[in-house]
């Protein structure tokens, strides 16, 4: 059996989760094929989950049925990015709908509130036209500026990523569904989670060290003091990325969480010559 099905079965087996998939995948780095034999040799803790998922007659079927759906990369295949390979937590395997190769080309996350307001849209307005041009924009896909970011790179003909919090047969939120589909169509859209995986609150923390990881640089737009823009940007920070902010006026709580990032060091995003002065 590859490697890449054995994950795909320890991604299916129940009781079995991250931490202790990784900790299986540790003891056969070395292999490309897994037999029940290499299973056997690992210790007490994990072998018997080991087996279990591959031996589990039901996984077949689904597995089948998930080729079918969507895309499938491994931690070990060459398609999957370098740079999230380097991060924290590296997701084993992503669920892929659209263009792959995107995830091999200079990508910029751009991130704000869910409230954004016109002062985001003008500012991606401005940067646009050239940003989609040199690089693909990603992005998480809800509402407000996540939105704006995504559809403002195809507005320009660019190409997106959109990273999710939930399985690809999901919609969240239901009015960016026309959007998920054009995103598929003219990008690409990207989760760590099997496709029927409905959203929850605690997946879009995880997925911002993805939309992080994916990145060379991170754009943060609005943001109030304590918003999943700054868990994006924190874990850039964590993983050496560029984090740029958008300025903003002192009396705009939308503009207290940028403003804070400039302070802590980001680089303030007056212009697009500070930025490409300032990416590398």
């Amino acid at each position: 059996m590859t490697i890449k099905e054995f994950l795909l079965r320890l991604k299916l087996e129940r009781g079995i989760g991250y931490q202790k998939s990784l900790a299986i995948l540790t003891k056969l780095l070395s292999l490309s094929e897994v037999t029940l034999a290499d299973l056997e040799k690992l210790p007490e803790e994990i072998k018997n989950l080991a087996i279990k998922a591959y031996s589990n007659p039901k996984h077949p079927q689904t597995i089948s049925l998930l080729t079918k759906q969507c895309q499938i990369i491994s931690f070990f295949d060459n398609e999957y990015p370098d740079k999230l390979r380097q991060i924290f937590k590296p997701p084993l395997l992503l669920f892929a709908k659209g263009d792959i190769s995107l995830l091999k080309r200079p990508i910029t996350t751009i991130v704000g509130a869910r409230q954004a307001t016109n002062y985001t849209q003008q500012a991606l307005d401005l940067w646009m036209p050239r940003l989609s041009q040199d690089l693909v924009i990603a992005s998480g896909l809800s509402k407000g500026a996540d939105r704006l970011a995504h559809e403002a790179a195809l507005r320009h003909h660019g190409k997106t990523i959109a990273v999710v919090g939930n399985g690809l047969n999901h919609f969240y939120p239901e009015e960016n569904r026309n959007l998920q589909f054009e995103i598929i169509k003219n990008g690409l859209l990207i989760s760590e989670y099997l496709p029927d995986t409905p959203p929850r609150p605690f997946r879009f923390p995880e997925r911002n060290r993805i939309l992080a990881g994916l990145s060379d640089n991170v754009i943060v737009t609005e943001a109030k003091s304590k918003s999943g823009s700054l868990i994006t940007a924190n874990y850039a920070l964590y993983e050496n990325r560029n984090i740029f902010a958008l300025p903003g006026s002192v009396f705009s709580p939308l503009s207290q969480g940028p403003n804070e990032l400039i302070k802590a060091g980001a680089c303030p995003l007056l212009d697009l010559e500070t930025f490409y002065d300032n990416i590398h």
